[in-house]
């Protein structure tokens, strides 16, 4: 093997190297072998990550048993849950560019030979694999896993009860006391939120498109397995440095279409769309949000889970994993089965020994399937000429005209919610949310859950150019481009105008002549930038549009 550490570790010129390192135990022996960097998103702020610290100690386990030695470091990370409908949401998107930025410079700087990511919580995930890819050393994501769902009134319940509650007990629904209740049980230790929403998307996107081992990510943070999982994670990065395998070897154009498949099948986050755009400019692959709606088309939705369906992501486990909706995709002919993964094994043949739990009905079967398409749609128009995302799943109604309720931030549009403001028939939009004008594009679950929790879902739209969380359902419109702050029609919407959103001609326009939208689209001003210095202001600087994965890297191919 020829190493990268040896240009640190071997040589007479190295001793100074040498002895700093065997200050803090390493040996002579220790240096000659294969160095595995840990990047360790743990973090002692939020469940999603608490217990990847002792994950840690397994992968370095694995690692020595399987002939290399462990170098773990950390890196940041930002709780979507927690930071939901604040100002600190705003880091949230720009915490994936600083997670990759830091795992790439300290696996820069120290020269490792191979790389274990252990995440969890949403940006954590992308963060580790857009690093990955651009340093383009061999490299294992093992997802810390899901948290276990909590039990109200009989019925598993998840972080979505809790926003949705909020909601109900702000329309006078539900009492204090029950919401206290629901808080109180929503979340029962460690792990990232518990259904489809975007932790778990991605970590079903990380086995499929194979940077992470087939049957590990899906196991719950608690669970004793998960110590195995991440023991195992061991002798798969020896294996990869030996073997030379490396991720863009792995995440191909064929991987991304496995990968934008496995997110249509499994009613996945919109989030996907960004976080797959900016691994695609990552990995110098081709691929465009109009990609999306092709594969979307022709991939049922297969599994049953919140925020729109009956199971939640522990469920996922029970059922098989992650590998039954592999094989489902395989077996449909959904998928490229020549698409290599992490372990050397192609896609057919990681999905040939897949053990499902007889009866389970979380992930349908082939002829059996909830929707014939699958959950995403993308949508353009005169409101998007570049695109915007709706999550389909659940929805009862492919079609709303309504008049528009403008409002340029989150917290204006909240008030409205909760003051009882918004009226059936509405399209509540949101804008100067976006990549720039946020700057960050806030998730939006705060307001998205307000109305669900009011009553309002079946009859109220929202289209904005911020994002949604995983757990946002509804006839919700996301990552409009143009954003707002760079002067795109959804800067030009006056109150009360009329917009229509069809998602069978997959469009969304401004019901107002074209000549009048030049007009005032003419007159636009740029907005004063909201952060003049630090790291919110660099990226406002740099970071591109929704429809090329908001991305601070590589904007356009």
């Amino acid at each position: 093997m020829k190493l990268n550490s040896y240009t640190i570790t071997q040589g007479k010129d190295r001793a100074p190297a040498r002895s700093f390192l065997k200050a803090i135990g390493f040996t002579d022996e220790d240096l000659k072998k294969p160095v595995i960097g840990i990047a360790n998103t743990w973090i002692g702020t939020m469940p999603c990550n608490f217990h990847l610290r002792e994950l840690a100690v397994d992968v370095a386990r694995g690692i020595r048993e399987a002939g290399g030695t462990p170098m773990e470091f950390n890196t940041v990370a930002i709780s979507d849950g927690i930071t939901m409908g604040t100002e600190g949401m705003k880091t949230s998107l720009i915490s994936r560019e600083v997670i990759a930025d830091s795992i790439e410079l300290v696996a820069r700087g120290h020269m490792f030979d191979g790389i274990v990511a252990l995440v969890a919580c949403d940006k954590t995930i992308p963060g580790a694999a857009m690093a990955l890819l651009r340093l383009n050393i061999p490299g294992v994501i093992l997802y810390g896993g899901t948290i276990l769902p909590g039990r109200h009134k009989g019925k598993d319940i998840t972080i979505q009860n809790v926003f949705e509650a909020v909601g109900a007990n702000a329309a006078g629904k539900m009492t204090d006391a029950e919401l206290l209740e629901i808080e109180n049980a929503a979340c029962p230790g460690a792990g990232a939120c518990g259904g489809q929403y975007t932790a778990n998307t991605m970590a079903t996107v990380m086995e499929v498109i194979g940077l992470s081992p087939s049957g590990l990510n899906a196991i719950p943070q608690l669970d004793a397995r998960k110590h195995d999982a991440a023991h195992q994670c061991g002798q798969v990065i020896l294996n990869a440095v030996k073997n030379n395998l490396r991720p863009r070897d792995i995440v191909t154009r064929h991987a991304i279409d496995n990968a934008i498949a496995s997110v249509a099948a499994s009613g996945g986050s919109t989030n996907a769309v960004l976080h797959l755009l900016a691994f695609a400019r990552e990995a110098e692959v081709p691929l465009t949000i109009d990609d999306f709606q092709e594969l979307c088309n022709k991939t049922p939705l297969l599994a049953d889970l919140m925020p729109a369906g009956k199971y939640t992501a522990a469920d996922v486990d029970k059922a098989g994993g992650i590998p039954v909706i592999a094989r489902r995709l395989y077996d449909g002919g959904f998928v490229h089965s020549d698409a290599m993964t992490i372990t050397g094994q192609t896609f057919a043949q990681s999905v040939q020994n897949v053990k499902e739990t007889p009866g389970q009905d979380v992930i349908r079967q082939l002829d059996n399937p909830i929707k014939k398409s699958g959950g995403l749609v993308i949508l353009k128009g005169s409101l998007a000429p570049e695109g915007s995302v709706i999550k389909v799943t659940g929805l009862n109604r492919s079609k709303q005209t309504g008049p528009a309720r403008v409002f340029d931030t989150e917290e204006a549009a909240m008030h409205a919610v909760q003051a009882g403001e918004i009226k059936a028939g509405d399209v509540v939009v949101i804008r100067y949310e976006g990549p720039r004008g946020g700057p960050g594009m806030r998730e939006m679950l705060g307001v998205t859950s307000a109305i669900v929790g009011q009553g309002l879902s079946e009859s109220v739209a929202l289209v904005t150019d911020g994002r949604f969380s995983g757990a946002t359902r509804g006839f919700m419109v996301g990552h409009i481009a143009p954003e707002a702050a760079v002067g795109g029609p959804i800067s030009a919407i006056k109150e009360g105008d009329m917009i229509t959103i069809d998602i069978d001609k997959r469009q969304i326009t401004l019901d107002i002549p074209d000549a009048e939208l030049e007009l005032r689209m003419a007159s636009f001003k740029k907005p004063a930038p909201k952060y003049t210095s630090g790291v919110m202001a660099k990226y406002v600087a740099l970071v591109g549009s929704a429809s090329d994965g908001a991305v601070t890297s590589r904007p356009s191919l």
